[in-house]
């Protein structure tokens, strides 16, 4: 079942069509619409994985690297 992602991207709403057997997460989907490449950033959260406790860390650390990128608002739409 496809379902639709909703963001800003540089201050500008986006959406795009999100389909889970393409793409791991909303992130993934949203940064490779944009054209990003994701190779240091994933190399980076499987470095937290393995060292933190929690998955709170791991969530963090997403959420300020794609702030940085300049995404926000990220959400799934509810249809």
């Amino acid at each position: 079942m496809a379902r639709r992602i909703t963001y800003k991207y540089k201050n500008e709403p986006r959406e795009i069509n999100f389909a889970k057997d393409k793409y791991h997460d909303m992130y993934q989907a949203i940064a490779a619409a944009e054209g990003i490449d994701l190779t240091n950033y994933l190399s980076m959260v499987q470095q937290i994985e393995m060292t933190s406790k929690g998955s709170a860390s791991v969530r963090n650390f997403r959420d300020q690297e794609f702030a940085r990128m300049g995404f926000s608002d990220v959400y799934f739409i509810k249809e």
